[in-house]
This record gives C-alpha cells, sequence and structure tokens, in this order.
C-alpha cells in the first residue's frame, strides 16, 4: 500500500477528527535519538524543512532529541508528540510483525534491506501499525550493526562468549547474543554512555553512523564489523495528527517523508564509507575480516527458532527478495 494511501486509511480511522484545512503556522513536533548532525538528525531535519517549504510555511515542524525510543512512540501513541523517527529495536514491542526484520544475517547488503523494505513486504507490515493505534509513515535506517567493546578482540563466535553486552529493548537480538555466549543487557540508549563508562557492560552494537555520531570510540576500544543486524528506521506518527491534514496537505507530508528518506540513506551510506578510517583515527582497533559463515554457523539453533516463531515462508520471501 503506498504511503498515500496509508494515510487516507489513517484519516478513515480517526473519524471523529475529520480533515480540515490546515491553519497558518500548525506546529508539528518530531523527536528523534540520535545527535542533529547523525543520519537520523539529517532525516528529521529533512522533513521538517521539505515540509515547511512545500507548505509555504503554514506548518511548522520543531524536531526534538529524545534519547529514550520507547518513550517516544509511547508518546506518539497517546498524542503528545506528534511523529517519531525511531530505530525498530523498541517497536517490536507495539508492532510484533516489525520483529522479521531484526533477524541475523537476513540481509546480502543495503540495497537489499532498502528494495525490501520499500517493496511490498515492507508496506505490508507498515499497514500492521494502524492496529496499534500508530501510523507507519516510511522506512529509514540506522544502517549495519556492529559490535563493540572494552575489553578485547572480537574475531570469533568463542571470543564473544562472557561479554556483557548492551543490547535494545528486542527479543530477537537478544536471543541471538545468548546464543552466541554473551550476556546480553537490555537498556534504553539514553542509558548506554553511562553503563560504559561504570563498567556495567563491557560492549554495545551499533552502525558505524551512531557509533560516530556519539562518540562512542571514547568508551570503546575495540569494534568488529560483525554486521551481524540490519538496523531498520521508521518514520511513526499519530493517527490523529495525520487525520488533520487534507488531501493535499497529505500528499506533501508524503513528499516530505520520501526526501527524508533518500537524505537519511544517503548519509548512512556516507558514513560507512568513511567511519572505519574516522574512528581509527580516534584511536579504536577496527577489525574488518568477519568469518561471518561462522557465526553464522553459531546461530544455526536460534534461526531455526525464527522460523518456526517468524514465519519460514517470510523469511525466505525477504532472504529470495530481487529487484525486478
Amino acid at each position: 500500500m503506498k504511503l498515500t494511501r496509508r494515510l487516507a486509511l489513517a484519516v478513515t480511522l480517526a473519524a471523529p477528527l475529520a480533515a480540515a484545512p490546515a491553519m497558518a503556522q500548525t506546529q508539528i513536533t518530531v523527536q528523534h535519538a540520535l545527535p542533529a548532525n547523525s543520519h537520523t538528525g539529517v532525516g528529521a531535519t529533512t522533513f521538517g524543512q521539505t515540509f515547511e517549504r512545500l507548505t509555504n510555511g503554514r506548518y511548522r515542524v520543531v524536531a526534538q532529541r529524545n534519547d529514550n525510543e520507547r518513550e517516544m512512540i509511547e508518546s506518539v501513541q497517546i498524542g503528545t508528540i506528534d511523529c517519531t523517527f525511531t530505530s525498530t529495536g523498541p517497536v517490536g514491542n507495539f508492532v510484533p510483525e516489525v520483529r522479521v526484520f531484526d533477524v541475523p544475517f537476513l540481509f546480502r547488503d543495503a540495497a537489499h534491506a532498502r528494495g525490501v523494505l520499500d517493496s511490498e513486504i515492507g508496506q505490508q507490515v507498515l499497514q500492521r501499525f494502524q492496529a496499534r493505534g500508530l501510523v507507519g509513515v516510511i522506512w529509514i535506517e540506522n544502517g549495519f550493526r556492529n559490535l563493540t567493546n572494552s575489553r578485547r578482540e572480537v574475531n570469533t563466535p568463542a571470543d564473544m562468549r562472557g561479554l556483557k553486552i548492551r543490547t535494545m529493548e528486542n527479543q530477537v537480538h537478544m536471543r541471538a547474543f545468548t546464543q552466541l555466549g554473551a550476556l546480553p543487557t537490555p537498556m534504553a540508549f539514553s542509558e548506554l554512555i553511562p553503563a560504559l563508562q561504570q563498567g556495567t557492560v563491557d560492549g554495545q552494537e551499533n552502525p558505524i553512523s551512531v557509533i560516530v555520531a556519539n562518540n562512542i570510540n571514547q568508551v570503546q576500544r575495540f569494534m568488529t564489523l560483525t554486521r551481524h543486524v540490519y538496523s531498520p528506521q521508521v518514520m511513526i506518527c499519530n493517527p490523529q495528527t495525520v487525520a488533520r491534514l487534507n488531501a493535499a496537505d497529505r500528499a506533501l507530508f508524503q513528499q516530505a517523508a520520501q526526501e527524508a528518506q533518500r537524505a537519511n540513506r544517503a548519509r548512512v551510506t556516507a558514513d560507512d564509507e568513511s567511519g572505519v578510517a574516522e574512528l581509527r583515527r580516534r584511536g579504536m582497533t577496527v577489525i574488518t575480516e568477519v568469518d561471518t559463515s561462522a557465526f553464522q554457523q553459531a546461530l544455526a539453533p536460534a534461526f531455526a527458532e525464527w522460523e518456526r516463531t517468524l514465519g519460514a515462508d517470510l523469511l525466505r520471501r525477504i532472504r529470495d527478495w530481487r529487484p525486478n
């Protein structure tokens, strides 16, 4: 389903708040978890600037930072903020169908991941947000996640044994790290840096763009390019916020979201291309040669479990996807 149709559906579901012409300087509040000069911040800023421009200033988009992604989703759900740009890590607690994209080593590369999310597969998952009092607007991204820690180089699955690793509040991620012999410790992103400083956890996993933007190199010595999970982000909005947009403004809203997606993905690509050299310059030891097959073999019992719980047919469709 195209975004315009999803937004139209949101209007139907929120019928008591029938669409009305926008008033001058209507404010839309968008929150995200990363610095303004990050791939997420660039996406949110691009959305705001584009929507303001396309509506000739009738809308004002206010971007705010909030390190607690679960809190942001809950705030969108109850309507205290309008939209969020969030990683999918905590989204699975609201929309369980999203968890399928968190399976390790599911995507070959960024083109594969982006293609699946923009295809019918990804759009069908976005439709599931409606039943949870949310509007899934468009897929953006964090990129492929990599492991960092303060204790030792990680070259094989055996090197992970006993490491306390902060994860998102995500059952799929936690199951994977447990299977690899690590000790997953779920916590909000806002708690990560203090936890690393205090030794509450030994390491964490995030895309290069997140590691660079948040200076995680200051509290971590080693990084391994495991690329173990592709990490989507998603723009989520409150249904009543969408319902207040008239048809013309919903089309402009869609256009602005698509511009945000392009800017976000371009920034992730740029960060991936320059990030290893930058982190080495900052003093990190970066292991780039990883035996991916060894990690996949170590995860075999977990893969079998995900086939049962998340759907073997859907996982196969995702793995086999090719562009038309």
